[in-house]
């Protein structure tokens, strides 16, 4: 195992459930709330802001980020007379690639498939669902009333494609950004799993 898997997710369709499994599967590190906790660790900024601006987009500079023309001071550190918002998403940037650094894993959402673009061994999974299905994940896991969860999916959906759209040069969900996209709805939860590790090891060469 060498690749690190990046998982782009509809609200309510299980990917934080699959990439989960999938990790603990292959015997490799996770990170999704958690990479917001690294973060804030390692800025030395809250991890309530991180959440505050998780996944919400603001001024766009990612793509002077990935070509690496972000501004730092002269020792390397995030220059603090950033706006917080830049500070935020610049230390979570690093951290992704930090963690890329380290080895094989599992990392969710947060334009991990945009940052690590210009990386070796990244593999760039989708995961959409049916409404009813979503509806009825999002009724297990949260307490919504029954009718406003398609509205809160929505909502939530069209935020993540507002953040992912607006920070990069691709629109979130599209087929042809991804290596692979999956509908949990079919395959359920392990059978998105397991058609993730055949995808994985055939692209590795290991099939």
């Amino acid at each position: 195992m060498k690749s690190i898997i990046t998982i782009s997710r509809e609200f309510g369709s299980g990917g934080r459930e699959i990439g989960q499994k999938l990790a603990d599967k292959l015997g490799i590190g996770f990170y999704d709330k958690e990479l917001l906790e690294i973060a804030s660790k390692e800025s030395g900024i809250t991890q309530e802001l991180f959440v505050k601006h998780d996944e919400t987009y603001t001024n766009s500079f990612l793509y002077s980020l990935v070509m690496g023309n972000y501004p730092v001071t002269a020792d390397g550190r995030i220059n603090p007379e950033l706006p917080l918002n830049q500070k935020i998403f610049l230390a979570q940037f690093d951290t992704i690639r930090s963690i890329a650094e380290k080895g094989p894993c599992v990392i969710v959402g947060r334009c991990a498939d945009y940052v690590l673009k210009y990386h070796d061994n990244v593999i760039n999974f989708f995961i959409t669902g049916s409404m009813p299905q979503k509806r009825r994940r999002i009724l297990e896991r949260y307490d919504i009333e029954k009718n406003k969860v398609e509205d809160f999916i929505r909502k939530t959906d069209k935020r993540r494609a507002n953040y992912y759209n607006y920070y990069t040069d691709m629109k979130w969900g599209e087929a042809k950004n991804y290596d692979l996209c999956i509908n949990s709805s079919k395959t359920g939860i392990d059978g998105a799993v397991e058609l993730m590790e055949a995808f994985i090891r055939i692209s590795e060469g290991q099939n």
